[in-house]
């Protein structure tokens, strides 16, 4: 399974503190304190550069990822 360099993660340290860091980098692009201070930074890099925010829980699972570039699968409407 090859990576997708359009994704950027949000993972807990084991520091305890949380990073930003993208797909095929070796250093986070951002370190908080917080979840929710690395998720303001992630959601602005992803909107600027239309990447998959893809965020975990304290537990390493995947939590509500969301797309802000060209989204492989995206939704189907329900209008009726």
């Amino acid at each position: 399974m090859s990576e997708n360099t359009n994704q950027i993660h949000v993972t807990q340290r084991p520091d305890g503190n949380w990073q930003v860091k993208r797909v095929g980098n070796d250093r986070a692009s951002f370190v908080a304190e917080t979840k929710a201070e690395a998720m303001e930074r992630a959601r602005d890099i992803a909107r600027n550069q239309h990447l998959e925010l893809v965020p975990h829980n304290t537990d390493g699972r995947i939590s509500n990822p969301n797309s802000y570039g060209n989204d492989p699968t995206p939704p189907v409407d329900q209008k009726s």
